[in-house]
């Protein structure tokens, strides 16, 4: 099956990998403005999100091997590769396994090394949603509240809404079986994969996702690796500076 995704643009392949309980939409400003820089930007959706195939198999090996898919079943042979947060841990499998494909990488506010699972009052939340009692994008916001207080969170996660009739409606993603593998999304990149391109490492300045401890790592991983800081924003770096996530990564991408 063929991963789910969107095209902007002309130009220089660029695939850009959502994070956790996200989608390829929550990246479609930044896409259209990158593609203006003579890019072909993929938005793609990952299994068990967005509109892309569910599957009760989850892992980042898995990941990577459907990003191939898609690649060979575009034809691209190469290009450059951005990843946010769990999108970020594919990228990061992707251009180990299959590094003939990726000239750049690019990661978003997500480090190689384990994380603790921490989505579980989320993904409680989100399976306690009714819909045969919640007819209303409003009412789903008043129940998912009772789980997860802070609005903004709130707002990314009902983006999974959308009418499966004209009147009841569902969520894309698909949160039994993320909800059972939440364990593997916060694997460590295995010590043996490395990626030897040009690669940069972005990290919100109020985020704790990469720490100054890290540094040694990514250097372990990818050894031609900068790090650049997004001032003002946390985990959701690129909708809480857009412009200066966009301004530095369209530097590194087209950088000689």
């Amino acid at each position: 099956m063929i991963l789910h995704a969107t095209q902007f643009g002309s130009g220089q392949p660029l695939l850009i990998l959502h994070g956790f309980l996200g989608m390829s939409d929550n990246w479609k400003t930044f896409a259209k403005n990158i593609s203006n820089s003579g890019f072909e930007v993929h938005l793609i959706d990952q299994r068990n999100h967005g509109r892309s195939f569910h599957s009760p198999e989850f892992s980042y090996d898995l990941m990577a091997d459907d990003l191939e898919r898609y690649s060979a079943h575009y034809g691209l042979n190469k290009f450059h590769l951005l990843g946010h947060s769990m999108g970020g841990k594919t990228a990061m499998y992707y251009a180990a396994k299959y590094s003939n494909r990726v000239e750049k990488l690019v990661i978003a506010d997500i480090a190689p090394k384990y994380y603790p699972p921490h989505h579980q009052q989320i993904l409680k939340g989100l399976s306690a949603l009714d819909f045969n009692t919640i007819p209303s994008r409003l009412q789903a916001d008043e129940a998912l509240s009772t789980f997860v207080t802070e609005k903004g969170v709130r707002q990314f996660l009902l983006k999974n809404l959308y009418w499966e009739t004209k009147d009841r409606l569902g969520l894309r993603a698909n949160i039994s079986v993320l909800s059972q593998k939440a364990e593997a999304v916060g694997e460590a990149l295995p010590s043996s994969y490395l990626f030897h391109g040009p690669t940069l490492f972005l990290k919100g300045e109020k985020s704790d996702y990469i720490t100054d401890e890290d540094s040694s790592l990514l250097k372990q991983h990818f050894p031609y690796t900068t790090l650049e800081t997004i001032q003002n924003a946390g985990h959701w770096l690129h909708a809480e500076n857009p412009v200066q996530f966009y301004e530095i990564t369209r530097r590194f991408l087209i950088e000689n």
